[in-house]
């Protein structure tokens, strides 16, 4: 069988090109981890761990609500203040988890593009 012989260029854009695909990461991390055999795909710890903020904003959410029915009905000051307190909370914790997101995203945006 006949090997097709690579010209000088075309070695050293290939070389160029291998270059540039292991310095991402994640593309590495991905074909050191494939798998040739089909399996079941098995929670893992790091989706849940990706998750926990966002689980932790809407039970936030649910105890400001709790909260500020409560303070409501009773008209109690601790509740209210608790109310208070909890929806701060509640709103910086979304507003970081958002700017976590955006930040993400936009480093996705620059690795892709």
């Amino acid at each position: 069988m006949d090997e097709a012989r690579l010209s000088a260029h075309e070695r050293r854009v290939l070389a160029e090109i291998e270059e540039q695909l292991n310095q991402d990461a994640s593309l590495a991390r991905r074909l050191r981890t494939m798998r040739r055999t089909p399996r079941l795909p098995v929670p893992s710890l790091a989706g849940i761990h990706r998750r926990l903020p966002s689980l932790g904003l809407v039970a936030l959410g649910v105890m400001t609500l709790a909260l500020l029915v409560l303070a409501v009905d009773t008209e109690a000051p601790g509740l209210i203040w608790a109310f208070a307190s909890v929806w701060v909370l509640t709103l910086v914790t979304g507003l970081l988890l958002a700017l976590r997101r955006a930040k993400r995203r936009r480093a996705e945006t620059r690795t892709d593009g």
